[in-house]
């Protein structure tokens, strides 16, 4: 125990989406403010009723196929978005939304968060390598965390699936930031999509809804902003 926080890990890997459900990018470190990481999953490709691109169809959602295929960066403040072919958009040119348009085969824009917030749940995501070591063994093979679109992926020595003890309770993250766990992150079909080199895995989702509730990882609001970078250590409050 050090000052009442008991030590459960280090941040493994740091992963910000810049658009909602397509690729994005992975840090070294990341500053923090009471929305979340800055910058992620800001913007959103939007179609012409309102609703944002996604793996699934809700009343604020609409499924897009293949937005796997595309990936978002920041250089700078300025958003990059990488398209299939890998040809580089940048978000403030216009072009992005006739090349996006025409790709998608329907009316879209790039458009960036207003009332309206782009996450499906709360503001930060995170796993950890037990819960994943769990999930491996029961499908026979390693799974890639970035299936998960985690924020943080916490490596741990500790065994089971902890992230579900942690709801309710605050976390320190590196020297300054402080998050208070919320609740578990609700699955769906967009972990058993192909991204880069991963293949398609239906056994992914079917595993989670037989054996965790459909959920995977945790969502935490931020309590304390601040920076977090690579290896930083992860108590628990």
């Amino acid at each position: 125990m050090v000052n009442n926080h008991e030590f459960v890990g280090t941040i493994k890997e740091i992963r910000r989406f810049p658009v909602k459900s397509i690729l994005g990018e992975s840090l070294s470190s990341i500053l923090i403010d009471k929305r979340g990481f800055i910058g992620d999953r800001l913007w959103a490709i939007k179609n012409r009723s309102g609703k944002f691109g996604s793996g699934k169809t809700t009343r604020r959602f609409q499924q897009m196929a293949g937005l796997f295929n595309y990936k978002a960066r920041y250089e700078g403040t300025t958003l990059v978005l990488t398209m299939p072919d890998g040809t580089d958009y940048r978000g403030d040119d216009a072009a992005v939304n006739e090349a996006l348009t025409k790709l998608l085969g329907f009316q879209v824009t790039l458009a960036k968060e207003e009332s309206i917030s782009h996450f499906d749940e709360g503001a930060i995501s995170m796993i950890t390598t037990s819960s994943l070591r769990i999930l491996s063994q029961e499908l026979g093979e390693p799974v890639d965390p970035r299936r998960f679109r985690a924020n943080f992926l916490i490596d741990t020595e500790l065994t089971g699936s902890l992230e579900k003890d942690w709801v309710g309770r605050r976390i320190k993250v590196g020297s300054e930031v402080i998050l208070r766990v919320i609740a578990p992150l609700e699955r769906c079909v967009m972990v058993n999509n192909s991204q880069e080199e991963l293949k398609q895995d239906n056994r992914v989702l079917k595993s989670l809804v037989s054996n965790h509730n459909a959920s995977f990882g945790i969502w935490a609001k931020v309590e304390v902003s601040g920076k977090v970078s690579d290896g930083d250590k992860v108590y628990l409050e």
